[in-house]
């Protein structure tokens, strides 16, 4: 048996009205020692509450735990917060961004842009047209 069990088990059989002995008597030991060997000591497990017992329990309402585990939508806030810096930088600096970041291949290369000519309007008037006609067709 160890030390400990026997020590348990005089404390049980010690009559009632009989007061312990000190602290520093009950072990027998003095000096620098006892300190550090009583913080070695396991400390007795405290007797806790039963915690298969219905006493004392806060009952969980089930729509509230649904609503804590619903997910929250931040659409709005989110919204919001790209809204409100409106800091739009200049086309050149733009465009030079966009080409540091372009690969050297042909490939990674934009096609050019070729400038469309606009079709001109005609050198005709509308008067030309009708005296066209009138020799063309005959019509007076």
């Amino acid at each position: 048996m160890s030390a400990s069990l026997l020590r348990r088990g005089l404390e049980l059989l010690e009559p009632p009205g009989r007061a312990k002995a000190p602290p520093g008597l009950q072990r027998g030991r003095a000096g620098p020692g006892a300190a550090g060997a009583a913080r070695r000591r396991k400390r007795a497990p405290e007797p806790s509450r039963n915690k298969a017992t219905v006493k004392g329990r806060v009952v969980k309402s089930a729509i509230e735990e649904y609503h804590k585990k619903k997910p929250v939508n931040h659409l709005r806030e989110n919204l919001k917060y790209m809204l409100k810096g409106r800091l739009v930088a200049d086309k050149a600096v733009t465009e030079q961004v966009l080409a540091q970041n372009r690969g050297r291949k042909s490939k990674d290369q934009p096609p050019e842009k070729t400038e469309k000519k606009k079709p001109e309007g005609t050198v005709f008037t509308e008067e030309d047209f009708r005296k066209f006609e009138r020799e063309y067709f005959g019509i007076p």
